[in-house]
C-alpha cells in the first residue's frame, strides 16, 4: 500500500466535540455512525495508541488481522477500512496528512518495558496501564478487551527479514488523521507515555481530538 496523503476541508470551529489529551494520559469517548473523528498530533511525533469497540456490543472490536488481510498492507492510511472481529467495517480513514500508521508495534506495557529495556523500567508509565485505568473508570470494558491496537503517527518499519524497528516519527506538528465512523463506536486511547524509544521523540506531548457531524 502506498502512502496516501489527503487533506480535509473540515474546520475546527465547526466541530461538535473538541478535547485535548494530556501527554501520557488515557481517554475514552464515543463516536456515532456518520460522524468524523480527527486525531491531531499537536507538537509532532506523538504516538496515539488507539482501540475501537462497537458501542452496541463491546465484544465486537477492531481486528488487526481482518483489517490487514483485506487491504493487503501492514500500514494504515487514507482509504483504509478498519474491520471488526465480526467482519464489519467500523471506521474508514478519509483524510491523513501523516501518510501511514503502525499496526504491529502494539502498546507498551510493564512487561515489554522490562524485556526490551531493563528491569528497572518495569514501573514506568505505560499504554496498557492507561487502557486499564480508562476501562476501570468507564466500567464497560476490562483487561480482557484489550487487544492489538493501532499506533497513529508511530513509525515502526518492517525490516527485510520480517523484524520490527522503532524509529523516529514521520509526523510533525499539526498532522492529523480523520476517521469516519461506519457504526457507533467506543474509542479507547492512550496518548503514549513511552520514554525508552523514539516513538514520541523521547518527549510525550498532548494530542487533540475533534468530532464533526
Amino acid at each position: 500500500m502506498s502512502v496516501a496523503i489527503a487533506t480535509s476541508q473540515k474546520q475546527p470551529d465547526t466541530a461538535v466535540y473538541r478535547a485535548t489529551i494530556p501527554a501520557g494520559e488515557p481517554w475514552l469517548m464515543e463516536v456515532k455512525a456518520g460522524q468524523t473523528l480527527r486525531i491531531l498530533d499537536l507538537e509532532g511525533n506523538q504516538a496515539v495508541d488507539t482501540l475501537f469497540y462497537s458501542l452496541a456490543n463491546p465484544r465486537e472490536r477492531y481486528d488487526v488481522q481482518r483489517t490487514l488481510r483485506r487491504q493487503n498492507s501492514v500500514y494504515l492510511s487514507t482509504g483504509s477500512v478498519l474491520y471488526s472481529n465480526l467482519g464489519k467495517p467500523m471506521l474508514t480513514i478519509i483524510a491523513d496528512t501523516c501518510g501511514r500508521h503502525d499496526t504491529l508495534g502494539g502498546a507498551c506495557a510493564q512487561e515489554s518495558n522490562t524485556v526490551r529495556y531493563a528491569l528497572e523500567k518495569r514501573y514506568m508509565h505505560s499504554c496498557r496501564d492507561n487502557y486499564l485505568r480508562a476501562c476501570a473508570h468507564d466500567g464497560r470494558l476490562n483487561k480482557g478487551d484489550i487487544g492489538p491496537n493501532i499506533n497513529f503517527f508511530m513509525n515502526v518499519p518492517v525490516t527485510a527479514d520480517g523484524g520490527l524497528t522503532f524509529e523516529d516519527g514521520i509526523s510533525a506538528p499539526g498532522k492529523y488523521v480523520d476517521l469516519r465512523a461506519e457504526m457507533d463506536v467506543i474509542v479507547l486511547i492512550s496518548n503514549c507515555p513511552q520514554l525508552n524509544n523514539p516513538c514520541n521523540a523521547y518527549n510525550p506531548t498532548p494530542a487533540e481530538l475533534l468530532v464533526w457531524n
